[in-house]
């Protein structure tokens, strides 16, 4: 952006300036700047089906070529990796609380309590692939809240 610059042209948000004076794009828009609208309108489709968890592969091996694609690819496979180490550590807490509490018939309230809190986690995954689709859907490149920083592919 050029130094007099207020709002970024392209979204319109209010530009920041550095240290040193020099306008820096809003870090909450968007970033769907840098992406060539055909391969926006071309590769939505394969963007979508990489937050539905295992078809986070068709976008990698299919759309190698499309920057889109590759970067809700990379969200996909993040959200997707984190929902297989919850279910990882769901099961190893769940077989904990059985094997502390099975004996307890009393206690099995408290084991059905603790296992409906542990599955609550699910719907937080849900949202965020639905936050992903919508993304997609729109054309836009916004991160995923709490993993969304993270890169896996280039």
């Amino acid at each position: 952006m050029a130094d007099n610059v207020k709002f970024c042209p392209v979204c319109g948000a209010p530009a920041q300036t550095s240290a040193a004076g020099r306008p820096v794009p809003n870090s909450t828009a968007d970033s769907t700047a840098g992406f060539d609208k055909s391969d926006v309108e071309q590769n939505k489709a394969m963007a979508i089906l990489a937050y539905f968890g295992p078809l986070v592969l068709v976008p990698i091996l299919a759309a190698k070529d499309s920057r889109f694609a590759r970067y809700h690819a990379n969200q996909g496979l993040l959200l997707c990796i984190a929902m297989i180490g919850w279910m990882i550590a769901d099961s190893i807490l769940t077989a904990l609380l059985r094997a502390i509490l099975w004996r307890g018939l009393a206690l099995w309230g408290f084991y059905s309590l603790c296992s409906t809190v542990l599955n609550l986690v699910y719907i937080v995954f849900t949202i965020l692939a639905v936050i992903g689709i919508l993304n997609a859907l729109n054309g836009k490149a916004k991160e995923l809240p709490v993993i969304g920083k993270y890169k896996l592919l280039k």
